[in-house]
């Protein structure tokens, strides 16, 4: 498993990915810098990926972090979502799991909407991803 780190002025966690290919699509487009959306006690923002549903799931668990397909959106669930029951927490439809948070999930209470929010490797990758410098002058394609 692959881990990234999410990072806000208030927040920063690492998670790992899982070996999806929607959490590999997301890995190969690190960094990403985007604009924080709440919704209940869940985290969403645009991610420039595209990805369909994957293994979907409509119930997630506290600390898992997904990928909306509808609204092409990573997400973090810290809690109840406004359409969640006493005992499941639910997105508004159907998300692809791509990882889990590896901190304590309700730390995210302290971010709103509006604050910027980053996705980032925790330290510099060990291969450069598409777009560096190979170290030759030459981009990864």
């Amino acid at each position: 498993m692959r881990k990234i780190k999410i990072k806000t002025e208030k927040v920063e966690m690492e998670a790992e990915l899982n070996e999806t290919k929607t959490a590999e699509l997301i890995w190969e487009n690190l960094p990403i810098e985007s604009k924080v959306n709440t919704w209940g006690e869940e985290i969403y923002f645009p991610v420039p990926v595209v990805a369909s549903l994957e293994n979907g799931v409509e119930i997630v668990k506290e600390g898992d972090i997904a990928y909306w397909p509808e609204g092409h959106c990573f997400c973090i669930f810290f809690g109840k979502t406004p359409i969640s029951t006493d005992k499941e927490i639910r997105p508004a439809s159907p998300v692809n799991l791509v990882g889990k948070l590896l901190g304590n999930p309700k730390e995210w209470k302290k971010v709103n909407t509006g604050e910027e929010i980053i996705i980032d490797t925790p330290s510099p990758p060990l291969f450069p991803r598409r777009g560096e410098d190979k170290g030759e002058g030459e981009k990864v394609k």
